[in-house]
C-alpha cells in the first residue's frame, strides 16, 4: 500500500500528465483518414508520423540520461512539454510531408522527456525503494489515454477539425500539464537510489548468454510490433471488418479499460508468478484473439470478443514488456539490458502504423490478420523457449 504523501501527489501528477500525453499523440488513430485527406497523403503516409515519434523517442531517451542526472526528471519534463506544446502547434500548420514529419519529429524528442522513461525516472527520484510499486501503479492509469482521447478527439474534430484539436492539444499541455509539474510535481531526494537497486537484495546469478539475450529481445519487440501497430490501426480495422464509425471508436475506447483490468490483476498477482509466465499467459491470448476475428469475421459479438482477449493480452504484455528483463538480470545488469533492448524495441515498433497501414488499406483485414497472428505465434514460442531458460532462482521466486 502507498501511503506516502510524496508519492501520492506525485502519482497523481504522473498520472495525468501521462494521460494527456499519450492521449494526445494518438491523435491519427482516430482522424487519420482525415488528415490524409487535407494534407494530401495516403493513410500509410500518415501513420509514419508514429514512425518518426518512435525513432525519436528511441535516439533521444539515451542522449538525455546526463540531463535527467544534472538537473531532476521533474525539469527535464517541463521543457518536454514546451517542446510537446511546439510540436502539435506546428502540427496543425502542417501542409505537406515536410512539414507533417517535422512536427512528429519534435512530438518524439519531447515524449523521451515527457512519457514513460520520464515518469519512471520521477518515480525513482521521489520514491526510492518504492518506486517498483509505484510504477505498477502508474501503469494502470495510463491505460485510460485511448479510452479518453479517441472519444474526445473524434467530438472535438467533428467541431474544430484536426488542425483545430491540435491547437486545443497544445493548450491542454502548456495550461494543464506544465503548471501540475511545475507547481505539485515533488522535487526529488537528495539521495537517489537507482530503479536497479530495487530490484532487492536477490541472489546475485550469472548473465544469461547471448543466445537468450536475443530470445528475450526478439519476444518483446515482436508483442511490440504487433501491440504497438494495433493501437494506431484498430478504429480503421473495425471499420473495415464492418463497424460503423461510431461503433468502432466505442469499442475501441474499451480496449483500454480491459488492458487496465489485465495490469490490475498482474500487479494483485504481487510475486505469485515472475514476468514470464504473465508473458505466457498473455503471449497466448493474443494469436488467440486473431484467429477468432479471422474466424468469425466483423459482427458485433466477435469484436467484443476479440476486444476482450485482445485487451487482457495487450494489457498484461505491456507490464510484461518492463519486468521480464529482471528475471534474467540481476540489479547490476538490468539497466544495460534495458538499455540494449531499447533501440530495437523502439525501431520495430516505429514501422508497425505504417505496414500494419499499408496492408490493411491494399490487402485488407485477413492479410493485416495474419501477419499479427504469425509475429504473436513466433514471439510465443520464444517465450517458450525463454521459460525453459529461466534461473532458478527466479523459478523458484
Amino acid at each position: 500500500m502507498i501511503s506516502d504523501r510524496n508519492i501520492l501527489t506525485a502519482l497523481a501528477v504522473l498520472a495525468i500528465t501521462q494521460v494527456i500525453g499519450w492521449g494526445t499523440l494518438s491523435l491519427p488513430a482516430v482522424l487519420g483518414r482525415d488528415m490524409a485527406v487535407d494534407l494530401g497523403l495516403s493513410l500509410s503516409a500518415v501513420f509514419a508520423g508514429n514512425s518518426v515519434l518512435y525513432v525519436a523517442i528511441g535516439l533521444c531517451s539515451p542522449l538525455l540520461a546526463r540531463s535527467f542526472a544534472r538537473h531532476g526528471g521533474r525539469r527535464v519534463m517541463m521543457v518536454g512539454t514546451l517542446v510537446a506544446a511546439a510540436g502539435f502547434t506546428m502540427l496543425s500548420a502542417a501542409r505537406g510531408p515536410i512539414s507533417y514529419y517535422i512536427a512528429w519529429l519534435g512530438l518524439g524528442v519531447a515524449g523521451s522527456a515527457t512519457l514513460s522513461t520520464a515518469a519512471y525516472v520521477v518515480l525513482n527520484e521521489v520514491a526510492g525503494p518504492g518506486a517498483r510499486r509505484a510504477i505498477g501503479a502508474l501503469m494502470l492509469v495510463t491505460g485510460l489515454s485511448s479510452s479518453i482521447f479517441w472519444p474526445v478527439s473524434a467530438v472535438m474534430a467533428a467541431q474544430l477539425g484536426w488542425r483545430g484539436t491540435c491547437l486545443v492539444y497544445a493548450a491542454l499541455l502548456l495550461l494543464v500539464s506544465l503548471p501540475l509539474l511545475a507547481a505539485l510535481l515533488p522535487k526529488r531526494r537528495n539521495e537517489q537510489p537507482t530503479l536497479a537497486s530495487d530490484a532487492g537484495s536477490a541472489m546475485a546469478r550469472p548473465e544469461p548468454s547471448q543466445g537468450t539475450f536475443y530470445l528475450l529481445t526478439a519476444a518483446i519487440a515482436l508483442n511490440a510490433f504487433v501491440t504497438m501497430g494495433l493501437s494506431a490501426v484498430l478504429i480503421e480495422l473495425l471499420k473495415v471488418e464492418g463497424l460503423t464509425a461510431l461503433e468502432a471508436i466505442g469499442f475501441g475506447s474499451m480496449l483500454g479499460v480491459i488492458q487496465i483490468s489485465a495490469r490490475a490483476l498482474d500487479l494483485l498477482g504481487g510475486g505469485r508468478w515472475d514476468a514470464i509466465t504473465t508473458a505466457l499467459a498473455a503471449g497466448l491470448a493474443l494469436p488467440l484473439a486473431m484467429l477468432l476475428l479471422m474466424v468469425w469475421g466483423g459482427s458485433a459479438g466477435a469484436v467484443a470478443v476479440f476486444i476482450v482477449v485482445y485487451g487482457l493480452g495487450s494489457g498484461a504484455l505491456a507490464v510484461a514488456r518492463a519486468t521480464m528483463p529482471l528475471v534474467f538480470y540481476d540489479g547490476a545488469a538490468f539497466a544495460k539490458a534495458s538499455a540494449q533492448i531499447a533501440l530495437p524495441l523502439n525501431l520495430l515498433s516505429a514501422t508497425a502504423a505504417p505496414v500494419m497501414a499499408a496492408l490493411l488499406t491494399s490487402f485488407g483485414s485477413n492479410t493485416l490478420l495474419s501477419l499479427t497472428l504469425i509475429c504473436s505465434s513466433a514471439a510465443l514460442l520464444m517465450l517458450l523457449l525463454l521459460r525453459l531458460l529461466r534461473p532458478a532462482v527466479a523459478a523458484s521466486a
